[in-house]
């Protein structure tokens, strides 16, 4: 429980006692601007007090805080490095912003005789927030004035630049939608990756996953995403889209596309593969005929799981053997997976359609390739 008390403001003697409710709402009811009040936490028993000091008007019940030095982050000594920040400091350092800066710069808009538009790199980096970490325009918005840690990243001192609202925010976003700049950043990290010789191009893995959309009706339009759609998976239906990738042998995603969640795994083989690839592993669900026919005919070697048809009585442990062969290889093409849904968060869609949710995920593929290689970017 949290409790408190009231000082008077020029003699340092007690004049109210309770809980942090209570406190305020005799706030409200004073009209003696000038008192300060001391909140304390009891955490456990037996434990020392923490005391949190709010220096305000108690009339508006508003309470902004006075930092210490102590409090400043470069200043104390009693600090830990975070995960977000060692995260931060991790991505900042292997993203290449001047390259992905030049791709955006024709199409961002040139300041003027008005107001000044917000510096492109800044409104690039605060883009890659929101899709490491879930926030919403005006959630970024409010996080940029609440986090400092996001602050610093972005490169905002708020005591001289502005911190850009949700609709710049928005703005940027749909610019870079409307020039499909989400594909260009893909082709972009790519490069980087292929010119320090990260990418393997022997074989390659596909597979896809299922990104729920949300299936309730209770919206403006009275309906759901005409462009998601159901499909079941075990004994479990699913209504929203999937991500189809190729991936290397190391599991770094080469190819991406993005379906309806009814469209079988195997349809989107064709457009995944290049031609170049000597070995392609993939799981049952890729065990179609066609798909064994367009790899023979490619002259790509096929290691697709197999399936247990209906009656077979014979070759089950060699099935099995094969089987688990190919999964140790193809375990590596679902990593990309991991860091998608449990790292960056990204579990559920955002939008409506499928071009904004498949430029958001293209733009997460790419970072989701720069995080999985960090350590390497960073050595070399």
């Amino acid at each position: 429980m949290v409790t408190g008390v009231i000082r008077h403001k020029d003699e340092n003697r007690v004049i109210s006692v309770g809980t942090m409710r209570s406190l305020v709402s005799l706030g409200r009811k004073n009209e003696n601007f000038g008192r300060q009040i001391d909140f304390a936490r009891q955490t456990r028993p037996k434990s020392r007090r923490f005391y949190y000091q709010f220096r305000g008007s108690l009339g508006d019940a508003t309470m902004s805080g006075q930092m210490t030095f102590a409090e400043e982050p470069s200043l104390s000594r009693r600090r830990k490095q975070t995960k977000r920040e060692r995260f931060l400091a991790e991505m900042d350092a292997v993203v290449p912003w001047a390259r992905l800066v030049a791709l955006i710069e024709p199409h961002y808009p040139k300041g003027g005789s008005g107001r000044k538009p917000m510096p492109l790199e800044r409104m690039l980096r605060i883009h890659f927030l929101q899709q490491w970490f879930g926030y919403s325009d005006p959630g970024m918005e409010e996080a940029l004035y609440e986090v400092p840690l996001l602050r610093r990243f972005a490169g905002i001192d708020l005591g001289r630049d502005f911190v850009p609202d949700e609709t710049t925010i928005l703005k940027f976003r749909r610019l870079l939608e409307r020039h499909a700049l989400a594909q260009a950043f893909f082709a972009e990290v790519q490069s980087v990756l292929r010119e320090k010789g990260l990418l393997l191009q022997e074989g390659k893995t596909v597979d896809a996953t299922l990104i729920h959309a949300p299936s309730s009706t209770k919206n403006r339009d009275r309906q759901r995403d005409p462009e998601m759609s159901s499909t079941k998976k075990g004994n479990q239906w699913y209504f929203g889209m999937k991500a189809h990738v190729a991936t290397d042998l190391q599991g770094i995603v080469q190819a991406v596309d993005f379906t309806a969640a009814k469209v079988p795994d195997h349809r989107m083989l064709d457009r995944l593969l290049t031609g170049k690839e000597s070995v392609v592993l993939a799981d049952r669900g890729y065990d179609y005929p066609q798909v064994h026919d367009t790899l023979v005919a490619r002259g790509i070697r096929n290691a697709v799981a197999r399936r247990r048809y209906p009656g077979q009585k014979t070759g089950l442990a060699a099935l099995k053997r094969y089987n688990r062969a190919i999964a140790r290889i193809r375990a590596r093409g679902e990593h990309v997976f991991r860091v998608l849904k449990c790292q960056f968060g990204y579990r559920r869609t955002r939008y409506r359609g499928l071009a904004k949710n498949g430029a958001q995920l293209t733009t997460l593929f790419a970072l989701a390739n720069l995080y999985m290689l960090r350590r390497y970017l960073l050595a070399a």
